[in-house]
């Protein structure tokens, strides 16, 4: 081996070292509120929660990439449908709340301003795990991320979040309403989800 491949391997060597020491990861929980409900119905937002865990993995100083499991219960709350009594043939309403609850397989970038300030977002698989849905499209869905955060030292996080989800989830035809009700209904019927919650990181330094 000549001079110049024994300092090139010395470089990367060193390089490889100075990146191993940059890295570092933590663990973590989080947890809060979802405010959700599927877009193009006639329907209101449904409340409930997610709890997960996730593992921090930090980069560089102002760049961690965040792996994340989270169980989170979705749905949509007085979801109207009209139909035809078969009995009577008489035209029906029936109002009801649909849940959807998956685990979602998420892979957040966070990029840290000033003192805390955060920007997240990512791409997310959510794998269905129970429903109430009649009638649905799709079981799984792909969702994107975004949100802002604030991290104080002691590795607590102030979290705030839009979930988005791409694939249409329900057969718009079953839930069908014709009814105007200042509500607009559409045939791409997605998850969209609003997430306030907290989320804590172990092994920050006091």
């Amino acid at each position: 081996m000549n001079s110049k491949k024994i300092y090139i391997a010395i470089v990367v060597f060193f390089m490889l070292h100075q990146v191993q020491a940059q890295v570092s990861f933590k663990p973590g929980l989080r947890g809060g509120f979802n405010f959700s409900t599927i877009s193009e119905m006639h329907a209101s937002y449904k409340t409930d929660f997610y709890v997960g865990g996730f593992g921090e993995i930090n980069i560089k100083k102002h760049y961690a990439l965040q792996p994340e499991i989270t169980y989170t219960r979705q749905g949509s709350n007085n979801v109207r449908r009209n139909y035809s009594d078969p009995n009577t043939g008489t035209e029906r309403m029936e109002i009801r709340d649909l849940h959807l609850d998956y685990l979602s397989f998420a892979l957040i970038n966070k990029f840290t301003f000033g003192p805390g300030i955060q920007i997240q977002f990512g791409p997310a698989l959510d794998v269905l795990v129970g429903d109430n849905l009649v009638k649905r499209k799709e079981y799984n869905d792909l969702a994107f991320i975004t949100g802002i955060a604030y991290k104080l030292p002691s590795g607590l996080t102030i979290e705030a979040r839009l979930k988005k989800g791409l694939f249409d989830i329900l057969d718009s035809d079953y839930y069908y309403n014709d009814r105007n009700d200042h509500y607009l209904f559409g045939d791409y019927n997605t998850n969209v989800n609003f997430q306030v919650g907290l989320s804590y990181s172990f092994g920050e330094k006091k």
